[in-house]
């Protein structure tokens, strides 16, 4: 099982207006060429069932998740049900920081192919965080940054042609 986690600082929005617009899954495909599609159909108010397609190597990786939104907690707890993982869950945290929001994305998955773990699981990981920090900075028009991995930072300011600043990185 491969951890991964990025944390994204969104400049002057509260935590619970933020929450909304990171739980508009469907629109991520609009944000970055690497999610190929997104479907999303709610079961109540509290649960949607998404279907995904995201472009990996040189294949698509699709799955079926179910996503429960916790609005009191500001949570989205995720847990695949069918697709090409062996096992993908997560959670999204969005917190005020002032007047900024914390949008913390924390996932742990297994393709379950250990003999290919130390070449996929690395370029998984890569992949997974450098897409939702640009999607992240994306629906907050750039008025966010990527903090506590300078590398990450950089890929998505690359990505995006936008400049990097000292500020990226810091919490």
């Amino acid at each position: 099982m491969r951890s991964v986690q990025v944390i994204v600082r969104v400049h002057d929005v509260a935590a619970a207006a933020a929450f909304e617009r990171v739980g508009a899954f469907s629109r991520y495909p609009e944000l970055t060429e690497v999610i190929r599609s997104v479907t999303s159909r709610q079961v109540s108010e509290k649960e949607e069932v998404s279907d995904w397609d995201v472009y990996f190597r040189n294949g698509i990786l699709s799955w079926s998740e179910t996503d429960l939104f916790d609005r009191d907690a500001l949570t989205i707890t995720f847990e695949q049900t069918d697709g090409d993982f062996a096992e993908f869950a997560g959670v999204w945290r969005l917190t005020a920081d002032g007047q900024d929001c914390l949008v913390d994305f924390s996932a742990e998955f297994d393709f379950g192919i250990p003999s290919l773990a130390g070449i996929l699981d690395p370029v998984a990981e890569r992949v997974f965080k450098e897409t939702i920090a640009r999607v992240v900075i994306s629906i907050f028009g750039g008025n966010a940054a990527v903090v506590g991995d300078e590398a990450v930072a950089r890929a998505v300011a690359e990505a995006l042609g936008t400049p990097v600043t000292a500020a990226s990185g810091a919490r």
